[in-house]
């Protein structure tokens, strides 16, 4: 299918980038690696008067790595994150998860920009953003502002951009290196979209798990944490029964929507086999 009819820009820094889409009142579009938006347009999903491509800006396309954590400029992509040795001990749940993403050629353009922006409630990394507590950082023509993950998301494809607005970075806390994570997924075929998905992770404290935190994709429009499943993991050993104990306090909570992929009932179920696979990687 051929593409809407739209202008280009290619700005070559952020302030002209912001100038672009506040002038366009809304019908102006970031343009990053272009794996999600490209195919919009091919189908008349979207249908801007303009494309802002971000290619230019190097200065999104950094990975910055200090004690208070893990920054992703929005330009960088995921081929980058695999790429950097630095990232499996700064940060192991991330490059677990964005081994996950889609296939080779699609993780060479791929962007950490363009997937928060896109907002798929099927993708890895808002997923990993809500359940890691991150602040996304936007710029738009009222200055630059922080918005915590799970502010962001607001449903399927939806988010609280403003329509002058692009993501700038993502930002991750420190990852301490002692802490124990796991990230499981399932779609038809690897690459493809998860129908369910849980990303884990807690501290150690005399043998216990503490900080517990327990994320998936697949229980509603949005990724979300699963705070009756965390609690049966905070002041435990997390053995098998404790791990069980966690994913039937998950399916308890959630109530996934049917769609074409799969069925609500099938979502729930495999959301806690998720969890407990996720577990017990972690373990």
């Amino acid at each position: 299918m051929k593409l809407p009819p739209f202008d280009y820009a290619r700005p070559t820094s952020l302030a002209e980038a912001v100038a672009l889409l506040a002038a366009h009142g809304g019908e102006a579009k970031p343009l990053a690696g272009g794996q999600s938006l490209v195919p919009m347009l091919a189908f008349r999903v979207a249908a801007p008067t303009l494309l802002v491509d971000l290619g230019k800006l190097g200065e999104l396309a950094q990975i910055r790595i200090s004690e208070a954590g893990v920054t992703l400029g929005a330009m960088v992509r995921w081929r980058d994150i695999l790429a950097d040795a630095r990232l499996r001990q700064a940060h192991p749940l991330l490059v677990a998860a964005v081994e996950h993403v889609a296939h080779y050629q699609i993780r060479n353009r791929g962007t950490v920009g363009g997937s928060l922006a896109h907002a798929d409630p099927a993708a890895e990394l808002p997923c990993i953003a809500v359940t890691c507590e991150a602040e996304i950082a936007a710029l738009g023509k009222a200055g630059p502002r922080r918005i915590a993950a799970t502010d962001f998301f607001l449903g399927p494809l939806s988010t609280a951009l403003k329509p002058d607005e692009l993501v700038t970075e993502l930002r991750l806390p420190a990852w301490p290196a002692a802490r124990r994570f796991g990230f499981a997924e399932f779609s038809r075929r690897h690459g493809d979209f998860a129908l369910a998905g849980a990303a884990v992770f807690y501290d150690r404290n005399g043998g216990k798990a503490h900080n517990a935190h327990i994320g998936v994709i697949g229980a509603a429009d949005r990724p979300v944490r699963l705070a009756a499943a965390e609690a049966l993991v905070n002041d435990n050993g997390l053995d098998g029964k404790a791990i069980v104990a966690a994913a039937e306090a998950a399916r308890a909570a959630i109530d996934p929507p049917d769609d074409i992929h799969a069925g609500g009932a099938y979502r729930r179920a495999l959301i806690g086999t998720m969890i407990e696979r996720a577990l017990n990687a972690s373990v």
